[in-house]
């Protein structure tokens, strides 16, 4: 996992290539979404109240959809298994969730500024997945 060309110290060097930081990334980065799902199952007519919220008809079909994505999704990643599929699937969840609940573009004042913030964070999340499924797949092409 080492990259050649590495020019920083050599504790971030053995911060970066040790293989349980690896792990933990993926276990962090889909913290949300393990957890939520977790929390969805443990509170089903409340999963439906928030599909139903953001107008996502059936909403019991999306409280469904919704926690399998979050779990399996999340276990894709962090079990390293078919990790583009999961990051993906967590990405388009991120991406439907940013445009139902942060529209901004809507809102006035503080309101406006909290869903700008919010919908940005969700990008860069959506980008941490592509970023995890792209490291993913280097192994297999030979990593540096």
């Amino acid at each position: 996992m080492a990259e050649a060309n590495f020019d920083g110290p050599l504790w971030v060097r053995a911060i970066l290539t040790w293989r349980g930081t690896w792990i933990l990334a993926r276990i962090v980065l889909t913290s949300a979404y393990w957890t939520g799902g977790i929390y969805k199952l443990s509170d089903l007519p409340g999963a439906v109240a928030e599909q139903a919220h953001f107008g996502l008809q059936p909403p019991a079909f999306w409280a469904l959809v919704t926690i399998a994505v979050e779990l399996g999704g999340s276990a894709l990643v962090i079990l390293g298994r078919t990790v583009w599929l999961g990051a993906g699937a967590l990405g388009v969840l991120t991406a439907v969730a940013m445009l139902l609940a942060n529209d901004f573009w809507t809102m006035q004042g503080v309101a406006r500024f909290t869903a700008f913030n919010a919908f940005f964070e969700h990008a860069g999340l959506i980008a941490g997945f592509v970023l995890t499924a792209i490291l993913a797949i280097r192994p297999a092409e030979g990593r540096r």
